[in-house]
């Protein structure tokens, strides 16, 4: 028995019909049809699937739709809807990620560190992407790149 639901995505209001065990991840990608929100391990384990839900980071397969009925979603697409951000441009200067498949949870989980924390020690911004894995990388670049615009944005408030 579906349910109509609308959600504010990227700041497009989408009405969709959902199953009762549909989760936002399903709706995203296949109903309309953003890519960035990967499916990874379907257990809210590695991130990949992370999205901005009303401010805050989740991990959207194992968020349902309906739980997100009147909710706005934010996902890299609308994040840099505007051209890339200071984040994700770091990202490019640090070569922080080989296959991106993980990019976009983790840019996404460090844009809600650096909205919440403009200026993380590392062991902060560490502790804010443990959730999210990365194969690839080692973590050492993708850890530099967020410090490197938190030391930026830290030198323009002093400067």
């Amino acid at each position: 028995m579906a349910r109509e639901i609308t959600l504010n995505v990227n700041g497009e209001e989408w009405t969709v019909s959902v199953a009762p065990n549909e989760t936002l991840l399903e709706v995203l990608r296949d109903r309309i049809g953003l890519k960035s929100p990967k499916i990874g391990c379907e257990r809210g384990d590695c991130g990949s699937c992370t999205v901005i839900l009303d401010g805050r980071t989740v991990r959207s397969c194992l968020v349902l739709a309906v739980e997100a009925d009147g909710a706005g979603v934010l996902t890299v697409e609308g994040l840099s809807r505007d051209g890339l951000t200071e984040l994700q441009q770091s990202f490019i200067d640090h070569n922080s990620f080989q296959c991106g498949f993980c990019a976009p949870g983790i840019i996404l989980t460090a844009s809600e560190l650096l909205a919440k924390n403009p200026h993380p020690t590392e062991h902060e911004v560490k502790e804010a992407l443990a959730g999210n894995l990365c194969r690839c990388t080692g973590y050492t670049p993708i850890v530099e790149a967020v410090l490197d615009v938190a030391g930026r944005r830290k030198a323009d408030d002093d400067g």
